[in-house]
């Protein structure tokens, strides 16, 4: 793992080491994934050979590439993670979308006052927001955190 990851992911750690904040975090930050990227997916740019273009392509491209830059593999996950959030956003109703990112904001922040009594990592820097998903793929693959390589 690249020790640029490996800086970000520990202090991304750093702010969730209570296990209950974890737990609220493995449901908030998937419901605020899909919240911006159906947000964004609202506000047309354009079209490009006839196809629309909206914010959330260009953001898409943007966090995927820069994820890609940090770990290829979790990258992956992240396109098809972030990938699905799109035809997801196009058929749910507007007051889902919404909601899904009152309730997710509002379950993180409840995590961090609860139990973790520390304020988020993204209130010290904003770049810990696309740490968190990143975070939760990793845990989820097993990629984080690392193994000892000690016998």
């Amino acid at each position: 793992m690249k020790p640029r990851l490996v800086e970000l992911l520990s202090t991304y750690a750093d702010y969730h080491r209570h296990p209950l904040n974890r737990l609220v975090h493995f449901i908030g930050i998937p419901l605020i994934v899909f919240n911006a990227v159906s947000l964004l997916d609202w506000v047309l740019l354009g079209h490009v050979a006839g196809h629309e273009v909206t914010l959330a392509h260009l953001a898409f491209v943007a966090v995927i590439g820069w994820y890609a830059t940090l770990d290829r593999r979790l990258a992956a996950l992240m396109a098809l993670w972030y990938g699905l959030c799109f035809p997801l956003g196009w058929y749910a109703p507007w007051p889902v979308i919404i909601g899904a990112g009152v309730v997710g904001w509002t379950i993180q922040f409840i995590g961090h006052a609860v139990w973790e009594k520390r304020s988020p990592a993204l209130f010290k820097n904003l770049l810990q927001a696309l740490v968190g998903p990143l975070y939760l793929a990793a845990l989820a693959a097993r990629l984080w955190p690392p193994k000892d390589p000690r016998p």
